[in-house]
């Protein structure tokens, strides 16, 4: 019988594992994310924070994957639904849905919406597949797991500085 774990005691789990891959220190992990029909690795030293969606403030004249303004704890966070900037559909608002907070680390306060978490992944346990040269530079490595799922890893830094995901306008 599978051991169960609350969702404070998996958060707080997750924030040290965060922490210490933050500092240098540990095995490297990656985290596993949901958007769309897409499967991604994150980084956990890029990762940041996962939160609940909160009420987020829409943002006028901005493109369609701009979900909008999120309020964490006084801080303000340009939240993008990362399906739909991926061209997939929009993120289904419920209880399994995260924001990803990103890009703190690189001075900007950005979140990803994604449709779920799917937990810490060993890089051990996925093996590298060709790049996708039709892919935007900060998702063109792709992984297989063993079960031969394809991964996309994301490459926080290189999302930061691309052009279309920092142009929110229309």
């Amino acid at each position: 019988m599978a051991r169960k774990t609350s969702l404070r005691d998996f958060q707080t789990y997750l924030a040290a594992r965060l922490t210490t891959a933050a500092q240098g220190r540990g095995a490297s992990s990656w985290l596993g994310i949901e958007a769309g029909s897409e499967t991604w690795l994150v980084d956990l030293s890029d990762g940041g924070e996962i939160v609940q969606s909160p009420q987020l403030a829409p943002v006028p004249l901005t493109r369609p994957w701009f979900a909008g303004i999120a309020n964490i704890r006084g801080n303000l966070y340009a939240v993008t639904d990362f399906s739909v900037f991926r061209s997939g559909p929009p993120t289904a608002r419920n209880a399994n849905s995260r924001l990803l907070l990103i890009g703190v680390k690189h001075g900007s306060n950005a979140a990803l919406l994604v449709s779920r978490m799917l937990g810490l992944k060993n890089p051990e346990d996925f093996t590298p597949e060709s790049h996708d040269t039709s892919a935007p530079p900060w998702a063109a490595q792709r992984f297989a797991d063993t079960q031969g799922k394809i991964w996309r890893k994301l490459s926080v830094r290189e999302l930061l500085a691309d052009h279309d995901f920092m142009n929110i306008g229309v």
